[in-house]
């Protein structure tokens, strides 16, 4: 997860996220489509009060990931804060349910992306996540994600053309081919650990820019003294 200390400025701006929370107990969020539209909306206006380039989302039954590409220094949490205690206050209120209990595990989980074949690892992923969880047989049929949202042509969704590395022409059917384990090891592996995802160099460089460098370490060897 991407913890910054409180005290210190980080800069932020200019770098991709590939933003994850989900329901405490792996409980469901999303009951049925007025759930995902629900959501949907306060991510537009989430942006309209806060401008924020969303690249990417798909929101599954427990579960929900965001691309997020930010500005400005502290865009993101600013963003990411409005967005989820809405939310929040908004599922509890629909169900009457107010004051009995969190919604979401915690603190919303954010992971650096390079912005190179590693921004389309990732956004791949996130597409394809409804065809790897068997919800549908492919990734495009499923109505709450970008893939689907482009269609729709959300105004604060980020077009496929303005992204920070172009797409392939053949984006639909790349997304729906399987991704190999490697790939799969390694995103887990950042998701798990909250470690920038990209080459070496630049995860090295982006870890002590962000204060993330004890995500880089081996957690079966200790910190070396200082």
């Amino acid at each position: 997860m991407c913890r910054m200390p409180r005290r210190l400025r980080v800069s932020t701006g200019g770098i991709v996220f590939h933003v994850i929370n989900r329901r405490v107990g792996r409980q469901r969020i999303f009951e049925d489509e007025a759930d995902y539209a629900a959501f949907e909306k306060a991510i537009g206006q989430a942006c309209e009060r806060l401008p924020m380039r969303v690249v990417g989302y798909c929101l599954m039954p427990n579960h929900w990931h965001l691309v997020l590409w930010p500005s400005h220094d502290g865009d993101l949490s600013r963003f990411m804060q409005w967005l989820t205690v809405t939310h929040t206050h908004r599922w509890h209120a629909h169900r009457g349910v107010v004051g009995e209990g969190a919604l979401y595990q915690g603190r919303f989980k954010s992971f650096p992306v390079e912005k190179d074949e590693h921004f389309l690892t990732v956004m791949r992923y996130v597409e394809r996540n409804p065809l790897r969880g068997k919800l549908v047989t492919r990734a495009q049929d499923w109505q709450w994600s970008s893939m689907w949202g482009r269609s729709k042509k959300f105004e604060w969704l980020t077009s496929s053309g303005q992204w920070p590395m172009p797409a392939p022409q053949n984006w639909v059917r790349f997304v729906n081919e399987p991704q190999s384990d490697l790939e799969l090891s390694e995103l887990r592996r950042s998701v798990n650990r909250g470690t920038p995802f990209g080459d070496a160099h630049w995860a090295r460089s982006t870890a002590d820019k962000l204060h993330l460098q004890s995500t880089l370490r081996d957690p079966w060897r200790p910190a070396r003294p200082r």
